[in-house]
């Protein structure tokens, strides 16, 4: 029997790569219970006899309950696709259970088995030699294959673009923007180049920053210091919480322009992290009554449609080069959908700069979750 690998483990807890400290970092989409699955497992047929304790019982409960390593979930997609049959005749998930049925089920591979495929696709590369790849990531592009994409991802894409990623964990990814938010990420050719950059992370040294379209006008600058968890009701959610599993979260934002969308008051704001929380810049600003343009899961609903996505850029990313030790930033000019949004507002698209960050070691950004 092959040993079992342990439980994939996605959003709260987050799963360590090989060799490497915790990459603490988040997926954009929640893997619901497909994490439960166990990968590893054999998927040689299976045969049950079931007993007096199945009486009365849906099927797909039974299941879950006799083979606990494959997830409620999948085992209702091999039921519906016709991979379980009950004393010889196809199921069906709502079936009750009588007792001493014979079941026989034929185990199909999820899409997370299989390696990920190399994909052409096209890299807006701003800089990349031996250790590291500097990427301009636009709107739209699911960083890691997930629930839901499986493919078309930047790691496929990055596969392709250098095939030597295969043998680095996550090819070479150490943190994830969402799939709106535009700008910068680093990517690791190498297991020692990926250790030191999640080092960086964990140590808060990595420097990232922000542009971000808000509605409203807030204060010319402010830092919010607000613990940040799991919404308690809506699990694609993070909320603002005191909640004992909260986790430190700190923003500081600083209001660069003020403009109008359809009679609206909106803000540009330059956003700096102290800590990378999954959607903290967008949890912690809608907490203050200030939401993110176009951001569909926090903004304002009747607004929406005002830009189809939340008006957010990773805009500024400063690292210290696993190779040479030396500090280097990049900045990532803004896609044309915001420039085309602030001319809109009748912000000057010139005011969004960002000033060259300083190479001193005092953490300003890091402890990365995830995407913004």
């Amino acid at each position: 029997m092959s040993r079992k690998k342990p439980p994939q483990i996605t959003n709260d807890e987050q799963p360590v790569n090989p060799g490497l400290p915790t990459p603490l970092e988040i997926d954009e989409v929640d893997e619901g219970d497909e994490a439960l699955d166990d990968a590893a497992s054999t998927l040689a047929p299976i045969s049950l006899r079931l007993t007096d304790d199945a009486i009365g019982q849906r099927l797909d409960k039974v299941l879950s309950g006799l083979i606990p390593e494959f997830s409620r979930n999948r085992i209702q997609q091999w039921i519906e696709d016709g991979h379980v049959t009950v004393d010889g005749a196809t199921a069906k998930i709502k079936t009750t259970m009588l007792g001493d049925e014979q079941i026989e089920i034929a185990p199909q591979a999820a899409p997370q088995d299989h390696p990920y495929e190399p994909e052409a696709m096209a890299l807006d590369i701003l800089h990349e030699d031996k250790s590291i790849i500097v990427l301009d990531k636009p709107a739209g592009l699911v960083v890691h294959p997930a629930a839901g994409n499986w493919s078309g991802t930047l790691l496929n894409g990055l596969l392709h673009h250098c095939p030597a990623l295969a043998q680095v964990p996550r090819a070479g990814i150490v943190h994830r923007l969402d799939k709106e938010t535009s700008g910068l990420m680093v990517v690791a050719k190498t297991l020692a180049a990926q250790t030191d950059l999640v080092r960086q992370l964990q140590a808060r040294t990595m420097k990232r920053q922000y542009l971000a379209l808000v509605w409203g006008t807030p204060q010319l600058s402010g830092t919010v210091d607000a613990p940040m968890a799991r919404h308690p009701r809506d699990r694609i959610k993070m909320a603002v919480s005191e909640s004992m599993y909260a986790k430190t979260a700190v923003t500081h934002y600083r209001k660069l322009a003020t403009g109008l969308i359809d009679r609206k008051p909106v803000s540009l704001l330059h956003c700096r992290l102290e800590t990378g929380r999954t959607h903290q810049i967008r949890v912690h600003l809608q907490s203050l009554g200030f939401p993110l343009v176009g951001d569909a899961l926090y903004g304002k609903h009747h607004l929406i449609p005002v830009f189809p996505r939340q008006a957010l850029q990773a805009a500024r990313l400063g690292v210290v080069h696993p190779g040479s030790g030396k500090f280097r930033q990049w900045a990532a000019p803004l896609p044309q959908d915001i420039v085309e949004l602030l001319q809109r507002a009748g912000i000057d698209p010139a005011l969004a700069v960002i000033p060259e960050m300083s190479d001193d070691p005092d953490p300003v950004s890091g402890d990365v979750d995830d995407d913004y």
